[in-house]
């Protein structure tokens, strides 16, 4: 039976990756962009800080990519990061050819450029921001101009399954064919054939109980690389952002990293400053020490928060370069420019992802991943803030060129078989969903989260290991929803990151080891995972 939808590029989410790439291929392909809620929800909506590039005459690119080097902790691909910092300034550029409305400053001489902030592991000022809701003004930016071309196929509300590959199919080539698509509204699935399908579907914070994601990001990109045979790669380097808002009714607030680098300082509850016990750059220090710097004053001391402090700040100033922050807080009853703001780290940043090129080619012709969901070797053990931005804009440039240049050449996906649901019903159960959900979040935060032991990762694959088998059941007993499918996606990631840790004795970046506490230079490669030929019933081991 023949496909029911037919393109020849789909770009499976709608960040800024997937937008950006959706706007470079807008009349020279036939696109379709998958989004699983309104276009705009995801974790670029919500991104505070900026994009970094050196754009001041006392910055240099050596700079930048020293910078990017050191807090990636050996692991960076050198040549990577030097890729993606060459193209800064034209990143920029192009964004705000978009429209995206960048904070400016006037100089006395009347001149006005880009106002650059500081934020930790940058040694110069070179985050270009709109105010403090840079990501919502690229993403509000890139969704008008998205929309104004009608030639691009926008699916809202649309979840993907799975990756639909020649090799499932039988066929003797090697290709990704198109994917098996959840309508969320019509409750059915839809079959999209396409030359060309791009996983810009973000990361996985959501596998974590308190994280700063938006509730999409539940690694739906890496999981169906992995069960179409795609490695993956440095999945145990998760990024944990030191300052989330603590308040009941915040949920997932994010304290951006500009906050610290405008001069904010974090003090225990008695008003004592700690940082600078623990790094000599203090607050200004890479995200992963300063997250373990608050995690052990939080364990030592057994509070449930610490506090960030901007008051010496005038209010003018909070007003005009944190107006976000400062009205979500005060809509809480905290008044920052009167008093501290109680923070926690949360889950923020997934470093790692699918083994791609710096174009986001993987392993497997057809498949793209950008953004995110991939893993090129820019991060390393620990992305620097506001580097993350400028991965997608440049990420989504090159993957636009690399498939221009294969679609004339791409062979148009064979008839491609319709989702069979003929031997499964509607579920009458749904709090296992919700259930598993709860628990999976809870044991990875305890056992996989800031600080980790070999004992609390044994206990986490075992953890996997059962719900993995008990969700695998669910999965091929009942219809799929949304949270289901979000669910099995989220439970292959848990089982991929544990996976990982274990086989890194060591401490390095993000990945802290009580009993491995020191760096060894004899791991100072990259951690990847190659699925086994059939995925959903091998357990993840490192290659």
């Amino acid at each position: 039976m023949t496909a029911l939808l037919d393109f020849d590029v789909l770009i499976v989410g709608s960040g800024a990756a997937g937008l950006s790439l959706a706007l470079q291929l807008a009349g020279r392909a036939r696109v379709a962009v998958l989004s699983k809620g309104p276009l705009q929800e995801g974790a670029t909506l919500y991104a505070q800080g900026g994009v970094s590039a050196v754009l001041d005459a006392t910055d240099s690119l050596e700079l930048h990519i020293a910078d990017t080097m050191r807090a990636g902790a050996g692991l960076c691909a050198p040549e990577v990061v030097r890729h993606f910092v060459q193209q800064g300034r034209s990143s920029i550029t192009w964004l705000m050819e978009q429209g995206v409305p960048f904070t400016t400053r006037t100089s006395p001489d009347g001149k006005q450029s880009l106002h650059l902030t500081l934020e930790g592991g940058h040694s110069h000022r070179r985050v270009a921001h709109a105010a403090d809701a840079t990501g919502r003004a690229i993403e509000q930016s890139l969704e008008a101009r998205i929309r104004a071309h009608p030639e691009v196929a926008l699916f809202e509300h649309h979840t993907a399954v799975d990756l639909i590959t020649a090799s499932k199919l039988g066929l003797s080539s090697q290709r990704c064919l198109g994917a098996y698509v959840y309508d969320q509204l019509q409750h059915k699935v839809l079959t999209f054939a396409a030359r060309a399908v791009v996983l810009a579907t973000g990361g996985a914070g959501k596998a974590y109980l308190y994280t700063s994601n938006p509730d999409v990001a539940t690694g739906d990109g890496i999981a169906m690389a992995w069960r179409a045979g795609v490695p993956v790669a440095n999945m145990e380097f998760m990024q944990f952002h030191p300052t989330c808002l603590y308040h009941p009714k915040a949920k997932s607030f994010l304290i951006s990293e500009a906050v610290r680098g405008e001069g904010g300082r974090l003090l225990l509850p008695d008003g004592t400053p700690f940082m600078q016990r623990f790094d000599p750059r203090a607050e200004l220090a890479p995200r992963d020490i300063v997250a373990r710097a608050i995690d052990h004053e939080m364990k030592r001391l057994g509070l449930d928060y610490v506090l960030l402090d901007i008051t010496h700040r005038s209010a003018e100033f909070i007003h005009e370069h944190f107006p976000t922050i400062h009205a979500r807080c005060l809509a809480l009853g905290i008044d920052m420019t009167r008093e501290p703001i109680p923070v926690v780290p949360a889950a923020h940043y997934t470093c790692g992802g699918v083994v791609t090129d710096v174009a986001g080619r993987t392993t497997l012709p057809g498949l793209y991943a950008i953004g995110e969901t991939a893993c090129t070797g820019l991060h390393g053990a620990n992305r620097m803030a506001s580097n993350s931005l400028l991965e997608c804009v440049v990420m989504a440039a090159g993957a636009g060129r690399a498939i221009e240049l294969t679609l004339p050449e791409s062979a148009p996906p064979p008839p491609l078989p319709t989702w069979d649901e003929s031997q499964v019903v509607d579920s009458d159960e749904d709090v296992v969903v919700t259930h598993n959900w709860q628990e999976l979040r809870r044991f990875m935060w305890d056992y996989v989260g800031i600080v980790r032991t070999t004992k609390r990762l044994e206990r986490a694959a075992n953890r996997v290991a059962l719900l993995k088998q008990e969700i695998h059941d669910y999965y091929g007993n009942y219809r799929v929803t949304a949270d289901l499918l979000e669910l099995r996606n989220l439970v292959q990631l848990a089982e991929l990151i544990v996976a990982s840790a274990r086989s890194r004795k060591e401490s390095r970046g993000l990945h802290h080891m009580l009993d491995f506490p020191e760096t060894d230079p004899a791991e100072a490669h990259d951690t990847v995972l190659v699925p086994p030929d059939t995925v959903d019933d091998h357990t993840a081991t490192a290659a």
